[in-house]
């Protein structure tokens, strides 16, 4: 399905057309990797018995569209709504986490006294 994502200072949209979709075939999901996956199956209609097709332009199956997410998406609060054959996902933003610094304390060098002499 085709997708439009757009964003403003608080969130990012997603909205996708799914045209003769149920919601029920429709799964969305996102991983610890913040990968959103949608996944859904558009499933073909029965046609009669008596029938045969002239041209065929529409698609069924199953479908798969998955997204990286960037740091900064609240990923346990993602609001999803399916409405006439639109689904609409709701990603908040919230402050990315900062860089930690750590600090690495330096040995210090202890020098081995020479116990080995050379002699001639």
């Amino acid at each position: 399905p085709r997708i439009d994502i757009t964003e403003n200072d608080k969130s990012i949209l997603v909205h996708s057309e799914m045209p003769g979709i149920s919601k029920e075939n429709v799964k969305v999901s996102v991983n610890e990797e913040k990968v959103l996956t949608i996944k859904g199956e558009k499933k073909q209609v029965e046609t009669a018995k008596d029938r045969t097709f002239v041209r065929t332009e529409r698609s069924f199956g199953e479908f798969v569209r998955t997204f990286i997410l960037p740091d900064n998406i609240d990923t346990e609060h993602i609001t999803a709504k399916f409405e006439n054959g639109v689904l609409e996902l709701k990603l908040d933003k919230i402050e990315p986490p900062k860089p930690k610094d750590i600090e690495i304390s330096i040995a210090q060098f202890r020098q081995q006294p020479y116990n080995n002499c050379i002699s001639h």
